[in-house]
């Protein structure tokens, strides 16, 4: 199995920041990407960064120029540092990998439980 921990969600103020932190672990033998999603009440979960193994990034173009993703492949971690952060970033983010498994070669995607991040106006 593959699991994901986030951590580093909270309670923030409009113009603050915060950084998100995923791990992961278990049986891995190549992680292909890692990246973050979020969902707000009553809206579809919806991509806001990933990262390549090799270091491509993408963004929506909602969070360009304010999020920041960057990974540690050796920890097989992601981090996601917000900036400038707005009342509408207010959503429960969820990590996201796409690993290949190390007992039978099986490439899939793989969530973490979610992390709150709330943006008070």
């Amino acid at each position: 199995q593959v699991q994901l921990v986030e951590s580093g969600g909270g309670l923030v103020q409009a113009g603050g920041s915060l950084r998100l932190s995923c791990a992961a672990s278990g049986s891995i033998l190549r992680i292909n990407a890692m990246g973050w999603y979020r969902q707000a009440p009553g809206k579809q979960r919806e991509l806001v960064a990933t990262i390549t193994s090799g270091g491509i990034t993408n963004y929506a173009d909602s969070v360009k120029g304010r999020f920041t993703i960057s990974s540690d492949n050796a920890k097989n971690t992601v981090f996601l540092q917000m900036n400038s952060l707005k009342p509408a970033d207010t959503a429960v983010y969820y990590c996201y990998c796409n690993a290949v498994k190390s007992a039978n070669y099986y490439t899939g995607n793989y969530w973490g439980q979610g992390t709150q991040v709330t943006v008070s106006s």
